[in-house]
């Protein structure tokens, strides 16, 4: 049997470091060259307009019913998260708007990691909004900052768009715009996707990959479905990161009140 040391040495070895060096050189340059506003400054100034905006969100593939409970699972290499999204029977203003309130918790092996609270508001043409968030972020259950937390209209931040009207192949948007904090990008990869999670399989989604101006890591595909009417399933861009890494954020459960 061969040693250690051969076996480091082998070309079996430089054959399989070669060919992952090559598939992570070569998503970098896809990354840059489909993200070229990345470090960049761009203008952003959105038609925004408050008497514009309606009380319910209702979009085909983003309700807000309150009382509406997600539940999420994901195998990570630190252990099982586990996320609640829930729809409060609250309400927020933020610049004019009556926004509903969101809460989504996440915890890591059953310690709380990250308690947020997300505001949308939705427009007469049926345009989802996002109107910042507050957030917690603990470490093995104990609170250690509010990193990239924001507010629309608070230090120059604006509202963004977490969910066109009619969603098109191609288009790119902006889903946050809070400099330096937050500015978290969507573009539209496809209609008409079939998505199987534990909760059950669902057809006519909308396949979206969630990038971000500030973490150049940040690249990630998020499916929407009518049925469900929200994100069911969450799956990292990068095949080989969601193999040996982490796993799929899926929806496993959806309780109503």
């Amino acid at each position: 049997m061969p040693d250690a040391g051969s076996l480091l040495r082998s070309p079996l070895r430089r054959i399989v470091i070669g060919a992952l060096m090559v598939g992570i050189l070569g998503g970098s340059l896809y990354w840059f060259t489909q993200n070229p506003t990345v470090g960049a400054e761009i203008q952003y100034d959105p038609p925004f307009d408050p008497s514009n905006f309606v009380p319910q969100v209702t979009n085909k593939y983003f309700t807000l019913e309150p009382g509406t409970k997600f539940t999420y699972v994901k195998h990570t290499n630190k252990g099982i998260e586990r996320s609640e999204v829930a729809v409060l029977r609250e309400t927020k203003q933020i610049m004019g708007v009556t926004t509903v309130v969101v809460s989504d918790r996440v915890w890591l092996n059953d310690k709380l990691k990250e308690d947020t609270r997300d505001w949308y508001a939705q427009d007469r043409d049926g345009n989802v909004w996002y109107f910042g968030e507050a957030v917690g972020n603990y470490k093995d259950g104990k609170l250690v900052n509010y990193a990239g937390a924001w507010e629309a209209g608070v230090d120059g931040a604006k509202p963004g768009i977490v969910m066109p009207a009619i969603p098109k192949v191609g288009l790119t948007y902006q889903q946050e715009h809070a400099k330096g904090k937050a500015e978290d990008m969507g573009t539209i990869i496809a209609l008409d996707k079939q998505v199987k999670v534990p909760y059950r399989t669902f057809d006519d989604c909308v396949q979206i990959r969630d990038w971000s101006r500030l973490e150049k890591t940040a690249n990630e595909y998020k499916y929407y479905c009518p049925g469900i009417d929200f994100v069911v399933l969450e799956e990292s861009a990068w095949p080989l990161v969601s193999r040996l890494w982490e796993g799929k954020t899926e929806l496993t459960s959806v309780s109503r009140e």
